[in-house]
C-alpha cells in the first residue's frame, strides 16, 4: 500500500545535523591557513575619503592586509556586472569602489589578520579623514522630493474623489510604519576557500547560491572560476536574496593575497546594510451606512537610496482584495543618504495591509458592522485589479473557521467593555493576502546501484524545512521511504534554482522535483520492460503504480518489481528537467489568504500590552507538510507582533546614523511576549496555481497580524494607534480619532 509523506506532519530530515552540530554554516568550515577579515564602516552618511592611514594596522604583527578603494584587486566598471537577480532600478552599490561615502556604515576598509581579534583590533587603528556633506535621512523632512515609483500599478477604476464625495461613510486616514531590519540568528558571513589555479569555493549565507556566483563572475571577470556553497542557512527574512558586502570584501582579500579568507559581520553590522523601508500611508475610504465600500484611495510613500530606487508592491492589495467600484492607488518614493532597502517577509504586504486592514477595522466600527461581517459583505471571488477569477480562494472559510475556533461569537463590540481585573481586553481582526507565485527551476533525479534516490536543486533552505518537504514530493513520487531520498541543496554548480523568497520556492523546485522524477518513472519503465519476459510489456506510465520500493502493474498488483532489480539490469538512470508556470494559470489570479484573530491585554494604568492568544487560518493550497508549514506561520505571527509592538529601528538624523543597532536595544518578541499561537489550514484545492495545488507559506503568516494587533488593541482602549509600534507612551498620550 502506498502510503505517501505528501501531506504528513513530518520532521525536518536535517533535524538531526542541526541539533548534533553537524550542520556548518557559512562561518564554520574550517581550513587550515585560514585568515580573517574585520570590516571598518563610515562615520559619516554622505561625503568623500580624503585620507586612509593604515600604518599602525599595517605594523601590527600577524596583520596580513589593509584593503582600501586604494589597493583592491581590479572590478568591472559599469553597473550592469553589479545588477543581481534582486537588483532595483539605479546604480547598485560597489563595495570599496572609490572615495564616495554614500551612507553611514558603508564599508570603508577591511582588514586582514591571522584571527579575529587580531583583525577587529587592527581595524581599530586604521584612522580615516573625511569631508563631510549635508546629508538626508528623514523621510517626512524630504517629502517635497518624492518621486512616482517604476511600478506598474494597476490603472484606476471608476472615479474615486467623486465617489468618495457622495460616500455616507468618509475616512480620511494616515498610518505609518518605521524602519525595521530583519536580524536573522546566523549573522552575515562569507568564507572563500582560494583553490589551485585561482579558482574559487565559497561558503555565503545566502538566499540564491548563483545569483552571487553571477555576480561575481561578473564583478571581477572570473565566469567558470567560482562556485558558492550554502547548504545552511540560520534565518534570513529576505536579508540573503541579494550579495552582501562580505562577500565582495572575502573575494578581493582572497584574490589580492592568494589566501583562503573569511568575513562574518558582527551584530552591529547588520544594521549596515538592507531593511524595511519607512513608509507613510494615506488612506481615503468611502461607504454606505451599511458599510459597503464605495471607493478607496492609497497612497504610500516609501524611502529609497540615494543610488537605487527600491520599490515593493504595497498598494495593489487595497485594489485587489475588496469589492469596491472606484479605486485609485499611487506610490512614491523618497531618495535619501540611505543604504537600499531590501525585502523583508511579506515585502509591501506586510505594511500594506497593515494600514488597509486597520481601515477596515475603523470603518467598521463607523458603520455599526462587526468586523468580520464587514469583510464578508465586501467579499471579492475576482481579483479587483486584474478583473479576473482566483484559482481557489477559500478565504470565506478561512472568517469561519478562525472566528469559530478563536470564539469570536463571545466578542462584546464595544471598546472598553471586556476586561479581566486591571487588564483590559481586546479582540480585534485582519485579513491576510500574498502572491501565490511560481518560479522557472530545474530539477535533477538520479537513482544508482544502491537503490537510493538523489535529487538536488540549487535552491536554499533558510530554515523553511525546504530539504524536508522536497525529499516527502519525491518520496512519493518514487513510493520510496523517506530515508531513500537524499534532497541535495545550496550548491551553484546543481541546477537552476530561482532565489529562495516570495514563498514560491515548493511551487517552483517543488514542481521540478515532481516533474524530475516523473521522469525518472518513465525510465524505470522503459527499463523493466526491456527486462526478459517482462510482465510490464505493453504498460504504460498511467498503468504502475510506484509504492515500497516497487513498480507495480495496477491491474494485477502480483506482478511487482524493486526498484533496484531495475537499476541492477539497466544501470544508473538519471532525470533534469526544467519547468516553467503553465499557461493554465494566465486566465486565473493566484493568491494565498489568511484570517487572523489576535487577544490582548492592556494593562489600564501602565499601558503596557501582552498578545494573549492568536489563531490564524490559512488558506495556502495543498499543504505539503502541515508541521513545517506550521512552524512558518507560527514565525510569521511572532514576527507580526513584534511588527506591532516592538520592532523599530531608530535613527540619529543629525548623524544620520541608526542608533539601535544591536539586540538590546532594537527589541524583537521574546518567550515572554508570546502567548498561545493556533494554526489551522482550511482545506483548498488549487489545479491550476501549479503541478502541486501548494502555493506556498512563507509570507502569508506574517501579513495582516500588526493590524489585528493594532485593532485589537483599539477594542481594548478605545484609542486608535496609527504610528507603529505601538508602544505605551502612545497608549499613554491622548489619540487622535
Amino acid at each position: 500500500m502506498n502510503h505517501s509523506p505528501v501531506g504528513q506532519p513530518l520532521d525536518r530530515v536535517d533535524g538531526p545535523k542541526k541539533v548534533t552540530g553537524q550542520a556548518r554554516y557559512a562561518a564554520e568550515f574550517p581550513e587550515a591557513g585560514l585568515l580573517y577579515g574585520s570590516v571598518v564602516n563610515s562615520r559619516i552618511a554622505k561625503g568623500r575619503i580624503i585620507r586612509i592611514d593604515a600604518s599602525a594596522a599595517e605594523a601590527v604583527p600577524g596583520v596580513a592586509l589593509v584593503l582600501t578603494h586604494q589597493n583592491r584587486p581590479p572590478v568591472a566598471s559599469y553597473d550592469e556586472p553589479y545588477e543581481d537577480d534582486d537588483a532595483g532600478d539605479g546604480s547598485p552599490f560597489r563595495p570599496l569602489y572609490n572615495d564616495r561615502i554614500l551612507y553611514s556604515g558603508q564599508p570603508v576598509a577591511l582588514v586582514v589578520a591571522d584571527n579575529l581579534e587580531l583583525a577587529r583590533y587592527a581595524g581599530s587603528l586604521v584612522e580615516i579623514e573625511y569631508a563631510a556633506e549635508p546629508h538626508h535621512t528623514d523621510l517626512r523632512a524630504r517629502l517635497d522630493t518624492a518621486h512616482q515609483a517604476e511600478v506598474d500599478l494597476p490603472p484606476a477604476r471608476g472615479d474615486a474623489a467623486q465617489a468618495l464625495s457622495e460616500a455616507d461613510i468618509r475616512l480620511d486616514l494616515e498610518y505609518s510604519t518605521p524602519v525595521e531590519h530583519h536580524n536573522p540568528m546566523e549573522p552575515h558571513a562569507s568564507t572563500v576557500h582560494y583553490l589551485a589555479g585561482g579558482q574559487l569555493e565559497i561558503h555565503d549565507k545566502t538566499q540564491g547560491v548563483q545569483n552571487c556566483m553571477r555576480y561575481l563572475e561578473g564583478v571581477f571577470g572570473m565566469e567558470g572560476q567560482i562556485r558558492i556553497l550554502s547548504p545552511f542557512t540560520g534565518g534570513a527574512f529576505g536579508s540573503g536574496l541579494r550579495p552582501q558586502y562580505q562577500l565582495v570584501l572575502a573575494t578581493m582579500a582572497a584574490l589580492k593575497l592568494k589566501r583562503s579568507v573569511r568575513v562574518a559581520l558582527k551584530r552591529q553590522q547588520m544594521f549596515t546594510f538592507g531593511y524595511r523601508p519607512r513608509s507613510i500611508q494615506r488612506l481615503s475610504v468611502g461607504a454606505d451606512s451599511s458599510g459597503r465600500l464605495r471607493a478607496l484611495t492609497h497612497q504610500a510613500i516609501g524611502q529609497t537610496s540615494s543610488f537605487e530606487d527600491f520599490t515593493e508592491h504595497e498598494v495593489e492589495w487595497t485594489g485587489m482584495l475588496y469589492d469596491c467600484p472606484n479605486v485609485k492607488l499611487n506610490y512614491q518614493l523618497v531618495p535619501l543618504d540611505v543604504y537600499t532597502p531590501l525585502d523583508m517577509r511579506a515585502p509591501g504586504a506586510a505594511i500594506g495591509v497593515y494600514a488597509l486592514e486597520c481601515a477596515m477595522d475603523e470603518l467598521a466600527y463607523a458603520a455599526g458592522v462587526d468586523p468580520v461581517q464587514l469583510r464578508l459583505s465586501n467579499y471579492s471571488e475576482r481579483n479587483q485589479n486584474q478583473d479576473l477569477p482566483y484559482s481557489s480562494k477559500a478565504l470565506r472559510e478561512c472568517y469561519e473557521q478562525g472566528a469559530e475556533r478563536f470564539g469570536w461569537s463571545q466578542r462584546s463590540p464595544e471598546p472598553r467593555s471586556m476586561r479581566e481585573g486591571n487588564q483590559l481586553i481586546g479582540w480585534g481582526m485582519a485579513t491576510g493576502v500574498w502572491e501565490a507565485l511560481q518560479m522557472p527551476a530545474s530539477a535533477k533525479a538520479r537513482m544508482g546501484g544502491d537503490g537510493k534516490l538523489v535529487v538536488s536543486s540549487a535552491t536554499a533552505d533558510i530554515g523553511t524545512g525546504t530539504y524536508t518537504v522536497m525529499t516527502q514530493i519525491a518520496a512519493s513520487a518514487l513510493g520510496l521511504p523517506m530515508e531513500r531520498v537524499d534532497f541535495q541543496l545550496g550548491d551553484s554548480s546543481l541546477s537552476t534554482a530561482p532565489l529562495e523568497g516570495g514563498s514560491a520556492t515548493v511551487s517552483s523546485v517543488g514542481s521540478a522535483v515532481q516533474q524530475a522524477c516523473a521522469g525518472l518513472q518513465q525510465k524505470l519503465l522503459d527499463a523493466v520492460q526491456q527486462m526478459p519476459a517482462s510482465a510490464f510489456a505493453g504498460a504504460r506510465l498511467e498503468d504502475v503504480d510506484f509504492a515500497d520500493g516497487s513498480m507495480t502493474l495496477k491491474a494485477d498488483p502480483q506482478q511487482a518489481v524493486e526498484l533496484e532489480k531495475i537499476i541492477a539490469a539497466a544501470g544508473e538512470l538519471e532525470v533534469e528537467v526544467s519547468i516553467e508556470p503553465g499557461e493554465q494559470r494566465d486566465n486565473y489570479a493566484t493568491a494565498t489568504h489568511s484570517a487572523v484573530f489576535i487577544e490582548v491585554k492592556v494593562d489600564e494604568a501602565l499601558g503596557t500590552v501582552k498578545v494573549s492568544r492568536a489563531v490564524s487560518a490559512i488558506a495556502a493550497g495543498r499543504v505539503i507538510n502541515p508541521k513545517t508549514a506550521g512552524n512558518q506561520i507560527v514565525g510569521g505571527v511572532v514576527w507580526g507582533i513584534g511588527m506591532a509592538l516592538h520592532e523599530e529601528t531608530q535613527m540619529d538624523h543629525n548623524l544620520g546614523r541608526f542608533m539601535n543597532h544591536n539586540l538590546s536595544e532594537y527589541h524583537i518578541p521574546v518567550n515572554a511576549d508570546i502567548g498561545e499561537i493556533d494554526v489551522l489550514f482550511v482545506e483548498e484545492h488549487d489545479e491550476v496555481v501549479n503541478q502541486l495545488g501548494s502555493k506556498g507559506v512563507g509570507e502569508i503568516g506574517i501579513v495582516g497580524v500588526a493590524a489585528a494587533v493594532a485593532n485589537a488593541i483599539y477594542h481594548a482602549t478605545g484609542k486608535r494607534v496609527r504610528g507603529l509600534p505601538i508602544t505605551l507612551d502612545k497608549l499613554l498620550q491622548d489619540a487622535s480619532e
